[in-house]
Formats: C-alpha cells, sequence, structure tokens
C-alpha cells in the first residue's frame, strides 16, 4: 500500500484503517496480538503518520486497545460482552422498526422511497444468505455488514446506523476465532437475510418482527453455548509480539 499519485494523507489513514479491519475480521490478527505503530509501517511501507492515525481510529471504534509501552493490541471481547452487543442491537433495531411499520401508516407507503434500496439490499441478502449456508465465513462477513449497513439506510438517522455498524463489526471479532474452529460452524451462521428483506418488500410487520426475534434468539443460544466452555476459544488470552502476518 503505497501513498503515491493523488493519495492524500487522510486516505492513506482510512487505507490502512480499513486493511486492518479486515485483518482483524478474517482472523489473522487475532485478540491479543500485540504490535506497534512501527511495526505496521513497515508491514504497509509507509510513515508512522498515517498508521498511528489509522490506528487511533480503531481505537476510538472499540477494536483496539493501546498500551503507552507496548505498543496496541486487539481487543478481548468476553462472551458477556458478545451478550450485550446482541441485547443493545436488539433494542436499536426493535425501535427502529417498530417506527418504520408501526408509527408510519400506512406502512406499504414508508417504503417507497426505498424501492431501489431494496433491489440492491436483497442482492446483499442472497450472497450472505449462500455464505452462511456454504460456511464461507471471508464472503459472509462481508455482505452480512453490507446488508445491514444497506438495510439501515431505510432510517434516516446515521448516528443509529453508525452505532449498529460499530456493535456488528465488534460482534464479528468476537465470534470470528470462535467460528474458525468451530465443528459445527453451519448451525452457528446465521442465514435468514432474504427471510427478513421479503417481510420488508411486503410490509409485515409481524414476519419482521419474527425474524429479528429468531435472529436475536440464535446470537443468544450461542452466547449461552459459548459461556459453557463449547467451543474454548481458540489461542483466548495468548498475546504474542509481532504485526499481522
Amino acid at each position: 500500500m503505497g501513498a503515491s499519485g493523488g493519495v492524500t494523507r487522510n486516505t492513506l489513514r482510512q487505507q490502512i484503517a480499513d486493511a486492518l479491519r479486515d485483518e482483524v475480521l478474517s482472523g489473522r490478527l487475532r485478540p491479543g496480538r500485540e504490535f506497534t505503530v512501527k511495526q505496521i509501517a513497515e508491514q504497509y511501507g509507509v510513515s508512522a503518520t498515517p498508521v498511528r492515525e489509522a490506528l487511533f481510529d480503531l481505537s476510538a471504534q472499540g477494536l483496539l486497545e493501546s498500551d503507552q509501552h507496548r505498543g496496541f493490541h486487539v481487543r478481548e471481547f468476553s462472551v458477556a460482552d458478545y451478550r450485550s452487543m446482541v441485547e443493545a442491537r436488539a433494542l436499536v433495531i426493535d425501535g427502529v422498526f417498530r417506527e418504520v411499520f408501526e408509527a408510519r401508516q400506512p406502512a406499504q407507503g414508508c417504503l417507497v422511497p426505498h424501492r431501489d434500496a431494496l433491489v440492491s439490499v436483497r442482492r446483499r441478502a442472497e450472497e450472505a444468505a449462500r455464505a452462511a449456508r456454504c460456511g464461507d465465513l471471508d464472503i459472509l462477513i462481508g455482505y452480512d455488514l453490507r446488508f445491514w449497513r444497506e438495510l439501515g439506510t431505510f432510517v434516516a438517522n446515521t448516528y443509529i446506523t453508525d452505532f449498529l455498524h460499530r456493535l456488528r463489526v465488534q460482534a464479528w471479532v468476537f465470534a470470528v476465532p470462535y467460528l474458525r474452529g468451530e465443528a459445527d460452524v453451519l448451525d452457528w451462521l446465521w442465514n435468514g437475510h432474504q427471510e427478513l428483506v421479503e417481510a420488508i418488500a411486503s410490509a409485515d410487520a409481524a414476519a419482521v418482527r419474527a425474524v429479528l426475534d429468531a435472529y436475536n434468539e440464535h446470537g443468544m443460544k450461542w452466547a449461552d453455548r459459548l459461556a459453557a466452555g463449547n467451543p474454548v476459544h481458540p489461542g483466548h488470552g495468548a498475546r504474542t509480539a509481532g504485526a499481522a502476518e
């Protein structure tokens, strides 16, 4: 990743932040893994300033933690953290869809401005559901985040959509180390994206609520399983020095 041509420092900063976020979401940069600004700068062949800014951006998003003397490491979320993420997500989404389908009448009419967006969201849903059924975690994460991000545009409140996106990224950061070593991974990848889109497109508030309830229940059941130690977090708590491989 170079800073040549018309790439500005802010653009480079975002590119580095995006690349490191991908490293975390892929599981290549594991929770607890320590690294320094210098190591990341050398890895990407850039100066220290945009790297430092990118790392602080990711820290502000709750993905990294910094230590004045040891550099940065990927934040280690607990099962209790994950459970709280699911609870917070459920509360916010419930309020959002109640506003869309119950406070605005008729419900079908409130979807008219979003017809074009629904076409794109439906494509994301198809790809996400397919990846979940195949157990392709890398593809699923990307499409799942885009699916929910685009669905969030139905709500004209960027604070809500940004908050929910941040929760989902953190939830994936927590989940990836478990799912990589999960023998029954297909049973624990939610694939109700298409069902949710069709319920929304039909302006069926009861169906939307049923899908979302199942989505949240799915997350809580997985949290219960993890709390019981099945499966054990691979490498949890291990903290080793070095940049992302």
